[in-house]
């Protein structure tokens, strides 16, 4: 068997094995959804008629559905650094060196299991986004395609980022906690409110990172609007964050077993 044909094979069983956990132990996963879920009702219902200046609650929901999309992949991907890390310290990876099988098949397998993963988890928020009134009816099909690519290339990113932090983790709890800025940085971006409306010490802050230039993409994909110079800053940070994240976690992974 050619070394590609034993990759496939070997990615493809670890694959299985991690979406076969996912699908026995859903809790991680559906608590970490939760949290998009519970932004997303309580920043429509509750503070929509305030923060849409006037626009009205279905304005608002336009507005904030695509960060709490990207919000959603960020929190997704914490449950990949938090199994990652569990894979390195119950001693099962040990027991897979001493096996016949591709070395990278089991990041591999992680990989592709998240992105997965959080692909369905952006389908379920969706799902509740246009339950509670969120629209897409200026789109174009290439706008909806392109939306999507994006969402499964930040996945990819994040999802690089989070098994490195599971590879430098002791311990589970220590994979969550270090994580967590893939959940916050959301929080202090264009999520929420525009960039303009922050305090102008704020704004750096909000802009210079990756969550922003990727939510504004996807809120002019999804309505239709006019996206700037933001679509190639969000491919950039993407590719950036996923080159990083995968010479990160194979350098890891190679040189620091646990």
């Amino acid at each position: 068997m050619s070394s590609l044909s034993l990759a496939v094979r070997d990615s493809s069983t670890m694959l299985r094995r991690n979406l076969l956990h996912a699908r026995r132990y859903p809790s991680l996963t559906l608590n970490l959804l939760l949290t998009p879920v519970m932004l997303l009702l309580l920043f429509v219902y509750i503070f929509g008629d305030a923060m849409s200046g006037g626009a009205g609650r279905s304005a608002y929901i336009a507005y904030i559905v695509p960060g709490i999309l990207m919000m959603t992949i960020g929190s997704t991907v914490v449950g990949t650094a938090v199994s990652v890390s569990t894979d390195m310290t119950e001693g099962i990876i040990a027991r897979f060196r001493t096996m016949a099988i591709h070395r990278g098949s089991v990041l591999i397998g992680h990989v592709i299991g998240s992105v997965l993963q959080s692909v369905a988890s952006v389908v379920l928020v969706g799902a509740v986004a246009v339950a509670i009134g969120f629209r897409s009816t200026d789109a174009t099909a290439l706008e909806w395609l392109a939306a999507f690519g994006l969402l499964v290339l930040f996945a990819l990113a994040l999802t690089w980022i989070a098994v490195g932090m599971g590879l430098i983790s002791p311990n589970a709890e220590a994979a969550s906690n270090n994580a967590m800025p893939l959940i916050l940085l959301p929080l202090i971006s264009s999520a929420f409110v525009p960039i303009d409306a922050m305090p102008g010490w704020f704004q750096p802050i909000a802009e210079y990172q990756p969550f922003t230039p990727a939510i504004e993409t996807l809120r002019g994909l999804l309505l239709g609007s006019e996206i700037g110079h933001n679509g190639w800053l969000a491919v950039a940070w993407c590719l950036g964050l996923a080159v990083l994240g995968y010479f990160w976690s194979a350098s890891k992974f190679d040189s620091d077993p646990k």
